[in-house]
């Protein structure tokens, strides 16, 4: 519990202030009550309201300081009215000084401390009060200014320290951030340096596995057992390859990436169960074929797989009330991919490409192909691509305009 008592009175600053302002008038009402005064029964009671009085502008020091310094100056009045000053006055003024040099800039602060100190020494000298002046003027005007300069001067370093506590604790997080991004592009650069030797690694494996094969096709009639012992060498080689392309592909993977699932990636042949998925999800849609299917590459196929699945999945999210087609053309020596829709097409603040979009893109500029997609003329969205079937090796190409996904 007393640890949470400051933390509650830093959250509420104006019940913490009311608080030292009722203090401040409790202390000058025991010194009061206490000590020998030579004030009658109704200029005490008059005494203990005017010290309440003198306090009250503490209370809003934070929440509402100009006011309280107005309010602070206003109660120069009360000790001409009573004949007494209050001893809660000064200490008033002593915190609101404090408070406004520890909490505002040093303009600001300078203007409240002449605000708050000027008036108390021309009060003083034009209306003196018994006992105030009889050490004479100069003591009074030292007094004034060394109280005000104290107050002044303390408030000053708490703000600075306060600024260099938070200063220090911004570099203490702009530090921990970039250490942590260091260790980061540490741990990424080991990352390429192990996948770059494991890809060469793997580059010789495949290299002697050719040359192993060419050797075995070779003496395959002549030499029987040498051509098994080859056939033996590159299944081992071909084995060795495998653990080693499945280490790379952990080193590339990123921690915040999920393990590759063990079930066969999909391709050609799920086509017509993905455009039935879709028709089930509520998207009327036709698959047509046009030319005479060839063999293809896994990630050949698995890469129009890609995009039919992620232009069929935006028409579902975009499109509406919409119909959809699929058309796969099979030309010479290429494969045409598209995929067009009915529905409303992109919203017209749309400006930039999907996240779908993009991996479209890569998927199609790995194996030498060309992307575009965008909305069709007569209302609906396409999404056309075309890849070389002989795109081993392809230098990436292509490009992607529109943007829906």
């Amino acid at each position: 519990m007393t640890n949470r008592l400051p933390g509650w009175l830093r959250r509420r600053p104006l019940a913490a202030d009311t608080g030292l302002a009722l203090v401040l008038a409790a202390l000058d009402a025991a010194f009061l009550l206490l000590m020998p005064q030579e004030l009658r029964p109704g200029q005490l009671w008059a005494a203990l309201g005017g010290s309440v009085l003198a306090a009250a502008p503490v209370a809003v020091r934070r929440v509402a300081p100009w006011p309280a310094v107005v309010a602070a100056v206003a109660t120069l009045a009360l000790p001409v009215l009573l004949r007494h000053a209050p001893g809660t006055q000064g200490l008033a003024f002593v915190v609101l000084t404090y408070t406004m040099a520890a909490h505002r800039p040093l303009r600001p602060a300078v203007l409240a401390a002449l605000l708050l100190w000027v008036p108390v020494l021309l009060a003083n000298l034009a209306v003196p009060l018994d006992g105030v002046l009889d050490m004479g003027p100069a003591y009074l005007l030292l007094n004034n200014l060394l109280t005000a300069g104290v107050a002044f001067a303390v408030g000053r370093a708490v703000q600075a320290r306060r600024q260099s506590t938070r200063m220090l604790r911004e570099r203490a997080r702009i530090a921990e951030s970039t250490q942590r991004s260091l260790a980061e592009q540490a741990v990424a650069d080991e990352r390429r340096r192990i996948a770059r030797e494991l890809h060469d690694v793997v580059a010789h494996h495949v290299s002697v596995m050719g040359v192993l094969a060419t050797g075995a096709r070779r003496v395959l009639h002549r030499d029987p057992q040498a051509a098994d012992g080859a056939m033996a060498t590159i299944e081992e080689t071909g084995r060795a390859t495998l653990r080693e392309l499945r280490r790379l592909l952990d080193v590339l993977r990123t921690d915040a990436e999920p393990a590759a699932e063990l079930a066969p990636q999909p391709g050609l042949t799920g086509i017509e169960a993905l455009v039935e998925q879709v028709r089930e999800a509520g998207l009327p849609v036709t698959l047509r074929v046009d030319g005479t299917p060839a063999a293809l590459e896994e990630g050949v196929a698995l890469a129009v797989y890609r995009v039919i699945q992620e232009a069929l999945t935006n028409t579902l999210k975009h499109g509406g009330r919409a119909t959809a087609e699929v058309e796969l053309t099979w030309g010479d020596g290429w494969l045409a991919v598209e995929v067009t829709d009915t529905g409303r097409g992109p919203a017209p603040a749309t400006d930039r490409i999907g996240h779908g979009l993009v991996g479209m893109r890569e998927r199609v500029a790995l194996y030498g192909g060309i992307l575009r997609t965008g909305p069709r003329p007569g209302g609906g969205f396409r999404v056309y691509a075309r890849i070389p079937l002989d795109s081993a090796g392809a230098v990436p190409a292509g490009a992607a305009t529109g943007g829906r996904g």
